[in-house]
C-alpha cells in the first residue's frame, strides 16, 4: 500500500507550537490504536469512532474505509507520534461553500491548550485551500472542553438540538457552532 495513495492532501504537513498536522500513514497504526483505544476519547465522538479501538479499527481507518480520506483528514503528531486527528467533511450542491469540522486528541496531552492552536493552524490553511465560507461543528453536551476550543476560534453557538445523541450513558444534547469568513 503506497502512504499517499495518490490522494490530494498527501503531502500537506503544516507546523505548529508542539505538533504537526500532516496525512496518516500507514505506519501510524500502533500510536493510533494507542491513543483511540482510551474509554474517554470517544465519549464526545459519534459512533464511527468504536470503543474499545481494535488493531482492525485502525486498520479500516487508515485504509479509508471509515472517512473519505480524499478529504482534507490529517494526523496530529507530537513528540514524534500521531496522537489524535482533524479533518473537515466538504458540504455538496448548494451548500459546497461549507464543510464539517471534526478532531480528536489523545487523553495525554489533553488541558494543555493544543487543540486550540491546533484548530487555529487547521483551519487557516483548510478555508482558504477549499474556498470555505462556514465551517460548523457538533459537540455533546458532555465535552465542554470541545466547546470552548471552538469559541477560543471565533465559533458560536447557533442551537441545541435536544436528545439529539444516545450514548451508552444515555440521551445527550447536541450543540451546534458555527464560523462564517467573508
Amino acid at each position: 500500500m503506497a502512504e499517499s495513495g495518490g490522494r490530494p492532501f498527501a503531502g500537506v504537513r503544516l507546523e505548529g507550537d508542539g505538533f504537526v498536522l500532516r496525512a496518516w500513514r500507514h505506519d501510524d497504526l500502533d500510536a493510533l490504536v494507542l491513543h483511540a483505544d482510551d474509554p474517554l476519547v470517544p465519549r464526545g465522538l459519534s459512533d464511527r469512532f468504536p470503543h474499545p479501538y481494535t488493531r482492525a479499527d485502525g486498520e479500516a481507518f487508515l485504509a479509508g474505509h471509515v472517512v473519505d480520506l480524499d478529504h482534507p483528514v490529517l494526523a496530529i503528531e507530537m513528540s514524534g507520534e500521531a496522537c489524535g486527528g482533524i479533518a473537515v467533511r466538504p458540504r455538496q450542491g448548494e451548500k459546497a461553500h461549507g464543510a464539517e469540522l471534526g478532531y480528536w486528541l489523545g487523553r495525554r496531552h489533553w488541558g494543555h491548550g493544543h487543540m486550540t492552536r491546533i484548530v487555529a493552524a487547521y483551519l487557516d490553511w483548510v478555508v482558504p485551500a477549499l474556498d470555505l465560507r462556514r465551517v460548523e461543528a457538533n459537540v455533546l453536551d458532555v465535552n465542554p472542553a470541545s466547546a470552548c476550543v471552538l469559541e477560543k476560534n471565533g465559533f458560536q453557538q447557533e442551537g441545541v438540538r435536544r436528545a439529539a445523541v444516545r450514548k451508552p450513558d444515555g440521551l445527550h444534547d447536541l450543540r451546534l457552532f458555527g464560523r462564517i469568513w467573508p
